[in-house]
């Protein structure tokens, strides 16, 4: 299952509580911070008002940052009690810097922790395209799923699986050439905010020592006034509020359904002459799909796209001009309060009775949230796919209160959809 948006804080776990992810590997005797979630950079000459902002909202509690140089600039953000040191190197970026060669290459490599997932298209690695799983099944379903797009410039994967048209590289090699970025601390003063607080603070330490020296040596000295005490105030203690359970604040499901078939219909009614759409997929964060070239020009895709009507996120060619990549938001999705009502033991019962009783297969697993208060929030995650389309199967989901969707994917070639999501329980 693809790490997404701002799920970096859920421990995914196993049957026996075991967590199916890990947050580092050790290569060539040096450690890399892996896993992180990785966002475009706009302002490179300021980047941490966005990356704060970052982890005020798409990755909540967010507290360790590091920066992508490069034609696409971005920044990968993380949580320290997940695992994450500053001053750790970042597996994701020393990679992309020793393959900058390709602006595409999708990667699975066997290390010490288990199988690491990178994932770079057109110079921007994915938001779910730096994992580190600790199931080998995992990480090979994830790789087989990404050759389903056209046009990479590498594909690497461990020899033993036996994959056609993959090559199986040493990954010591890889990221001595690459380039060493370290995680900082988000909260930290840098730059010209930096600089502006040590001169504040030297004015202050000037302004201090000339009152006390001129108290010492050239002030007369007064008679002391004798003032009566005042009564010394007692300020009363502010409770903390409480904390904001993860089903409190849920993106309402019913909206993210219909937003994402809404933007996929769009996009899929683009069609330039002798280009090819490729799968689409959709979060909270918006629909990001690909055109690749069969017989057509480039000058032809990027018409299609201009008259579409469409306003995108961004648009990215890839160096041969073979493919485009673009992306679109959702629109306005407000949140909602949908409290759980089962325990997880009784949620799976009914999950696979529902699902028996429509003839749907799906996978389930048992998962929990770790908040930033140490309390443990339990959630049953699902996986589908189905020929219908999210409007089908809104009302059949939305039943169950304290849903969270969370990628809904559409391969035009199947008209198949999958769906991934997670329901909180007791």
């Amino acid at each position: 299952m693809a790490l997404e948006d701002a799920n970096l804080t859920d421990i995914n776990s196993d049957a026996e509580g075991k967590r199916t992810w890990g947050t580092k590997i050790t290569v060539d005797g040096t450690s890399y911070a892996t896993s992180l979630f990785w966002q475009p950079l706009q302002n490179q000459d300021d980047p941490f008002t966005e990356v704060g902002e970052a982890s005020e909202g798409i990755l909540e509690g967010a507290d360790l940052f590091c920066i992508k140089p490069g034609k696409a600039p971005q920044f990968g953000i993380c949580v320290s009690h997940e695992g994450y040191k500053s001053g750790e190197n970042v597996a994701a970026v020393a990679l992309a810097t020793a393959l900058s060669d390709r602006s595409s290459f999708v990667a699975v490599f066997q290390t010490d922790k288990g199988w690491w997932y990178t994932c770079v298209r057109n110079d921007i690695i994915l938001s779910d395209g730096d994992m580190l799983f600790l199931n080998e099944e995992d990480a090979k379903n994830q790789f087989i799923s990404m050759l389903a797009v056209p046009d990479w410039g590498r594909k690497i994967a461990p020899a033993a699986w036996g994959i056609e048209e993959t090559e199986d590289i040493e990954l010591e090699k890889l990221m001595q050439r690459g380039l060493h970025s370290k995680l900082q601390k988000i909260k930290g003063l840098r730059g010209a905010k930096l600089l502006m607080v040590i001169g504040i603070s030297a004015v202050v330490v000037f302004w201090l020592l000339s009152n006390i020296i001129n108290a010492l040596f050239f002030t007369p000295k007064k008679r002391p006034v004798i003032v009566p005490v005042q009564p010394k105030i007692i300020k009363p203690v502010v409770e903390k509020a409480p904390e904001v359970k993860p089903w409190e604040r849920l993106n309402d499901p019913s909206r993210i359904m219909s937003e994402c078939m809404a933007k996929i219909e769009q996009l899929i009614k683009i069609m330039p002459p002798g280009w090819q759409i490729g799968n689409l997929n959709c979060t909270p964060a918006g629909v990001s799909t690909s055109w690749s070239r069969q017989i057509g020009r480039l000058s032809w895709v990027k018409k299609a796209l201009d008259v579409s009507g469409i306003q995108f996120s961004y648009r990215t060619f890839s160096d041969t001009g073979d493919s485009i990549a673009a992306g679109v938001s959702l629109g306005k999705i407000v949140q909602i309060s949908s409290p759980p009502l089962k325990s997880p033991t009784e949620l799976r019962e009914i999950l696979n009775d529902f699902f028996q009783g429509i003839n749907q297969n799906v996978s389930l697993s048992d998962g929990s949230y770790t908040s930033p208060e140490k309390n443990i929030y339990r959630f049953i995650g699902f996986r589908f796919s189905s020929t219908y389309n999210p409007e089908v199967w809104s009302g059949l989901l939305t039943k169950f209160s304290g849903l969270e969707i969370k990628v809904i994917n559409y391969s035009p070639s199947t008209n198949i959809w999958t769906y991934e999501g997670a329901i909180y329980a007791l």
